[in-house]
């Protein structure tokens, strides 16, 4: 089990599904936190340290990065493919977490190196459920290449 701050990066537009997210995560027993952004220009921005996040230290990245695929400005897939180009984010785990039951928007998504690929349950309880799963496996049981085991 993790003993420091997780730090998850949640890139969703919608504001109720936000807020269910963050209200799912705050009943861990993990110290966590979230950035939230609205858009994938301002998740791209943050992830490589441009923009208004220019001052954030890059060798910090997140823990893993929910990640919504209809985002005004830069969709999820663009996000995720630019993720994966880079050598310093290619391994940073990436969680779609989405609406979209679109087999072509799950087939680029995998093409793309996703880690998972979540469809939001409609029921709040299954949602909550979901996101609760989702934190623990990326949180106490997943290992990464390039976090200090």
């Amino acid at each position: 089990m993790q003993d420091s701050e997780v730090n998850i990066l949640l890139v969703e537009d919608n504001e109720n599904d936000a807020e269910l997210i963050l209200r799912a995560f705050s009943k861990h027993d993990i110290p966590l936190f979230v950035k939230r952004l609205r858009d994938g220009e301002e998740a791209l921005d943050f992830i490589f340290c441009k923009g208004d996040f220019q001052d954030r230290y890059p060798a910090d990245p997140p823990d893993f990065v929910l990640l919504d695929i209809k985002l005004p400005k830069v969709d999820g897939l663009e996000v995720l493919r630019r993720i994966r180009t880079h050598e310093e984010t290619r391994y940073l785990p990436v969680v779609m977490l989405t609406s979209s039951h679109e087999d072509k928007d799950l087939r680029e998504s995998y093409d793309l190196g996703v880690n998972s690929y979540i469809i939001k349950p409609v029921d709040f309880e299954m949602f909550t459920k979901a996101i609760n799963n989702v934190g623990h496996y990326w949180v106490a049981l997943n290992q990464q290449p390039y976090k200090d085991s």
